[in-house]
């Protein structure tokens, strides 16, 4: 493999990557202050593609509207999931929200199958976001330049939220002892609603960049992405917000450039992530960034 096809590859590693980072973020955030794996987190992501492709197919918004309008509501839906499945079973097992977590995610796949089909739809992908730059015989696109841009912004914006502000102080807080928080005056279910909003916008825009690649949309699409998110999240340690950034950047190059060096495995690259899932957790159960967890939350 020659410089020029190995740098190709890792543009095209990092726009991957940051498109499961985005969705990784939701995962590790809920984890973080219910210690639940929302399942449904990934069905969140199709929720936000869909709501996309209506605004732009159907209602015929301009794609940037469409993003703000498809991100807002991806949000509120995340709200709504925590108040309506969530909330009643705050003091339940935690076998109770994980079971609950996969029913949301078969009630969102199967409720969209009844109302919008199960045939896959072709995203309208606005032309100036296919727009090819080469340089050096590497090529890019507008999309494959603003997702990783996007993300990484994103994740300052997420950082500075948890570090700088007082709901982020609320939020590390209540990772920590959710019935003291309460204790002190917190409104903890308010802090929950905050941490689904963001996990959930972060959903959408990651569905919309999702569906930006590759032009297409329907109910299922969440399930096999949502998943590699999930990977991500705990391969760069579940709980830490810069480590789902890390691990989707991880299991992204990792599914790109294994099957650049090996193009006959391309039939198993969605294994690939699942593969170095295990590979790390073997050596490293905490994920990457997961050490010092119990100390230090997100």
């Amino acid at each position: 493999m020659d410089i020029t096809t190995f740098i190709q590859q890792m543009v095209n590693g990092f726009s991957l990557g940051s498109m499961y980072a985005l969705i990784a973020i939701g995962y590790t955030m809920v984890y973080g202050v219910l210690r639940l794996i929302n399942f449904a987190h990934g069905d969140i992501m199709m929720v936000g593609a869909f709501l996309g492709y209506t605004c732009i197919a159907v209602l015929g918004l301009p794609f940037p509207i469409a993003v703000l309008i498809a991100v807002s509501l991806s949000a509120l839906a995340g709200i709504l999931t925590d108040k309506i499945a969530y909330k009643p079973l705050r003091d339940a097992p935690r076998i109770s929200l994980l079971i609950t977590a996969i029913g949301i995610s078969f009630f969102l796949e199967n409720a969209f199958t009844v109302f919008a089909g199960g045939v896959p739809r072709a995203f309208p992908v606005p032309e100036y976001m296919e727009h090819v730059f080469v340089v050096s015989e590497i090529t890019f696109t507008v999309s494959s330049i603003m997702v990783p841009v996007v993300t990484l912004g994103l994740l300052t914006g997420i950082l500075f939220v948890l570090y700088k502000t007082k709901y982020g102080m609320a939020i590390r807080a209540l990772s920590f002892d959710f019935k003291t928080v309460n204790l002190m005056g917190i409104d903890a279910n308010m802090i929950i609603s905050i941490v689904f909003a963001l996990g959930s916008a972060l959903a959408a825009v990651g569905g919309i960049f999702w569906v930006v690649n590759y032009p297409s949309v329907e109910p299922m699409m969440g399930v096999l992405v949502g998943l590699k998110a999930f990977a991500a999240a705990v391969v760069g340690g579940i709980g830490s917000v810069t480590g789902a950034v890390l691990g989707g950047f991880i299991i992204g190059f990792t599914e790109v450039v294994v099957i650049a060096f090996w193009p006959e495995l391309g039939g198993y690259k969605d294994a690939f992530a699942f593969i170095f899932l295990i590979f790390v957790l073997l050596f490293k159960p905490t994920g990457i960034m997961g050490e010092d967890l119990e100390k230090s939350r997100f």
